[in-house]
């Protein structure tokens, strides 16, 4: 069997066990196929040093990567077909201990996003809808590494750009999914165009909507602010443990108070969770038929309003009494009306932990 079958086989099975990530690892004697299913890695099966090594070399050449470099890390992307569906590959290399390259494949299906399949509770997209209709401000979106952040800000570009014919640009590090009605920008260092730079350029191209992959330095940051305090909506993601922890982060960044309570619209923070199947409950079978079986859905905090203007004010030490609907709260919800298993909890709990203690 050649190289590119086994790279077509792998895909697909990885597609029909609804695998959000592929892993393929060294170790001194061959190569481990791992799949990421419902948040809990998985092995799958073994290859050989050689069949190990020409799949990372196949992968790396669809994704137009270096297939010469293998002591530095390399990322790209690629878009192709399996079991006849338009996917998206992120792929990221990284050398290891063993002298060879391992390799992670993000598997990102271009199928349409649909707004009201995204939370488990709707009265949250509504939310979260409400804010696109502004004509400037900045909702930013955090959580973890495969929380679902590129899924909802794509989804509400969707919404904007299809109901609320709105001209939406983003700028993207890699583009993840090709969408027709959006103007996406590819990040490119070599080409000169950075996530500031590529910012400064789009705000020339007369924009309703931009939508910036990841605010990972102050420049972009400011830039991204300012374009939000010059008549343009502004759709981020961050990294940090809740919606309380953007702003001091966005704080660090060196965005001032004044600018952060001036764009502000909201901030989420969102985290998949299992859903409950109704027959075989929080383990469902394999065999299981039920349209349940590892689905999972979002979980979305959201601080706006009120809510956020107080928790502006408590930078500046201002303390005042608010209450939103933190994730903690609403995994409890979901527990309660039977929709999540009690072990959800639990492991919200590990994460948060883990998240502390990074």
């Amino acid at each position: 069997m050649n190289i590119k079958r086994k790279a077509d086989l792998l895909l697909t099975e990885a597609l029909q066990d609804n695998a959000t990530d592929v892993h393929i690892t060294p170790n001194s004697e061959n190569y481990l196929v791992q799949f990421r299913m419902n948040g809990k890695l998985s092995t799958i099966k073994n290859f050989s040093l050689e069949v190990g090594e020409r799949l990372i070399s196949h992968f790396k050449f669809m994704a137009s990567m270096d297939i010469g470099e293998t002591r530095k890390p390399q990322s790209g992307s690629l878009q192709t077909i399996v079991t006849r569906l338009e996917t998206s590959l992120r792929i990221s290399t990284l050398p290891s201990a063993h002298s060879k390259e391992s390799i992670a494949i993000r598997i990102l299906p271009q199928q349409s996003l649909f707004l009201n399949h995204l939370s488990l509770f709707p009265s949250s997209i509504d939310l979260l809808t409400s804010k696109m209709i502004k004509a400037s401000g900045m909702m930013i979106v955090t959580g973890p590494t495969g929380s679902g952040k590129s899924t909802t800000m794509y989804a509400l570009a969707q919404y904007c750009s299809g109901y609320l014919n709105r001209h939406v640009i983003s700028l993207e590090d890699p583009v993840e999914k090709i969408h027709d009605h959006i103007l996406q920008v590819q990040v490119n260092e070599k080409a000169g165009i950075s996530f500031s730079s590529g910012l400064k350029a789009i705000l020339r191209h007369d924009p309703d909507i931009i939508l910036v992959g990841e605010i990972r330095d102050a420049e972009t940051a400011k830039v991204a602010v300012r374009a939000a305090m010059t008549g343009h909506l502004v759709l981020t993601s961050l990294h940090s443990r809740d919606t309380k922890g953007a702003i001091t982060r966005l704080l660090e960044l060196g965005v001032g108070k004044h600018e952060l309570e001036q764009t502000l619209l909201a901030i989420t923070a969102q985290r998949l969770v299992s859903i409950k199947c109704p027959y075989c409950g929080a383990n469902c079978s394999k065999y299981c038929k039920s349209q349940y079986r590892g689905k999972r859905t979002g979980l979305y905090e959201i601080l706006q309003g009120k809510a956020l203007s107080l928790a502006l004010k408590e930078t500046r030490e201002e303390v005042g009494k608010y209450r939103y609907e933190t994730l903690q709260y609403l995994i409890r919800k979901g527990i309660a009306l039977g929709y999540l298993a009690s072990e959800e909890y639990e492991r919200w709990i590990v994460e948060e932990q883990a998240e502390a203690n990074t």
